[in-house]
């Protein structure tokens, strides 16, 4: 089993942070970005998409998704169990956890490809080039003041972001708002609830994965 990551990616840390919770440990493979190795022939061939992080199985079955990796391990690591157990919980969880990936994750992402000088030409992850549009920059900027007033409200009404329990949801959400901050959209100070969650989910030890 290979673990194709990138230390300074926020997709991959999703994964991280997953596999520290559950006390997995799995042989990794780093990914330059920064070098655009993930455009190389040889990763492609793992990867088509050009895209981190990537599971290689010991079978060589490939997932090349963060979420469909975090769901396999679910499913051979069940406890602690991060994506529910009982019917509803499950169904909240992903829920919640699709939300806030449309709502934060892609919007800090909208915002940030579209702005920064170093991705010029490189607006969208994957395999194709794509001109950066500084409109799609500024929407993402809203859209990621909205998400912050969205995770606050939810907070003030619960302890984590699907409920009472920590789980996928809320690692979904400290990426979101973690790339927005690294992106110079922190946590507004006066949203009191969304910092007390941030402080509470960052002390976890899997959050330094």
């Amino acid at each position: 089993m290979k673990f194709y990551d990138c230390s300074t990616a926020p997709s991959p840390r999703r994964v991280r942070i997953f596999l520290a919770e559950k006390g997995i440990s799995v042989p990794t493979v780093q990914v330059d970005l920064r070098n655009n190795e993930q455009l190389s022939p040889a990763f492609r061939a793992v990867n088509p998409d050009a895209t981190v992080p990537a599971l290689e199985l010991d079978d060589g079955t490939r997932i090349n998704d963060a979420v469909g990796i975090c769901v396999y391990f679910e499913a051979v690591h069940p406890q602690p169990a991060l994506m529910g157990e009982t019917a509803e919980q499950k169904a909240l969880i992903a829920s919640w956890q699709r939300e806030v990936e449309r709502n934060g994750f892609y919007a800090v992402m909208e915002a940030f490809r579209n702005s920064t000088p170093g991705l010029k030409g490189r607006a969208l992850p994957g395999p194709h080039d794509y001109e950066q549009i500084p409109a799609l920059a500024e929407r993402g900027r809203l859209r990621v003041k909205h998400f912050h007033e969205q995770m606050d409200a939810r907070l003030a009404q619960s302890e984590f972001v699907a409920g009472p329990h920590y789980s996928i949801a809320d690692i979904t959400a400290l990426i979101a708002v973690d790339f927005a901050a690294r992106a110079k959209m922190p946590i507004p100070e006066n949203l009191s609830q969304l910092r007390r969650w941030h402080a509470q989910v960052s002390a976890r030890p899997s959050a330094k994965a």
